[in-house]
């Protein structure tokens, strides 16, 4: 096999939960480009709706399905259900995920377990409903969304940062215990990623000058941008590929440098 075709997806059919727009829906788009067949989940039908419309403009057909990936009968449920009508799962990427910014001792418990029931234990109880089809099928490749939170703490991110944290881990848990069977779980952890949702912070201010958020960002980032959510689809591909078939319980930061970075002088 070329290089170039240890990259293909051709024939495989992917899982990317919560894909209806965002970093999900560029990972989607990406692996359609690799010839896989795209299958995502959101919270309701407005948004799958929303999603299957963003697919067809970008020539996918993908399949859409409402599912609470929290609800773990609903997920085994979701899961025979796409094995039965589209095939089986090859690739899952653990996409959904929400974040509250509140700060520690204003976030009320209920509020901290809604975060981490979403962010870490839905990949768990996904990841846990595709692996034997992929145990059976010879392998399978597991791609948890995690964070710079996976490493750093920050003010208002308690929960975030607790989940994303305990998602790395479980991200190596898996590799761990399934690597026998040719299963690969890794993860990607995204920078700060220009969206929809952050533009607020990217907006110039009426001088003129950076947002103070946006001018925090670029000095802590030695490719002095923002990411796009373009910049995760290479790593993306690379970890659902069979190039990465010796690449396990890894965390792929998508960061510009961040994390490797202390910072500029002040002066």
């Amino acid at each position: 096999m070329s290089i170039i075709n240890s990259f293909s997806l051709e024939g495989k059919v992917a899982w990317i939960t919560g894909a209806s727009y965002g970093i999900g829906f560029a990972i989607a788009c990406a692996y359609a480009d690799a010839g896989a067949t795209i299958v995502f989940n959101d919270i309701n039908q407005e948004l799958v709706d929303k999603g299957l419309a963003s697919y067809q403009e970008k020539g996918i057909s993908a399949h859409g399905y409402v599912c609470d990936v929290t609800d773990e009968e609903a997920v085994n449920a979701l899961t025979k259900r796409i094995e039965s009508e589209v095939g089986k799962i090859n690739i899952l990427v653990n996409n959904a995920g929400i974040i509250k910014r509140i700060p520690m001792c204003e976030m009320s418990a209920s509020q901290f377990r809604q975060v981490i029931d979403v962010d870490l234990n839905a990949p768990f109880i996904v990841s846990k409903a595709v692996i034997p089809s992929m145990i059976e099928a010879g392998g399978g490749k597991i791609i948890n969304i995690c964070s710079m939170m996976s490493e750093l703490g920050r003010e208002t991110v308690s929960a975030y940062a607790a989940a994303k944290g305990g998602l790395k881990m479980l991200t190596r848990n898996i590799a761990s215990e399934y690597g026998k069977y040719n299963i690969q779980c890794n993860g990607i952890g995204p920078g700060y990623i220009a969206t929809p949702q952050t533009a607020p912070l990217r907006e110039k201010q009426p001088d003129g000058s950076r947002h103070p958020f946006d001018a925090f960002i670029i000095s802590k980032t030695p490719a002095e941008r923002w990411g796009n959510a373009e910049d995760l689809m290479g790593p993306a591909v690379f970890l659902a590929s069979e190039a990465s078939d010796f690449v396990n319980g890894h965390v792929l930061y998508v960061d510009g440098g961040i994390l490797a970075y202390i910072g500029k002088q002040p002066g």
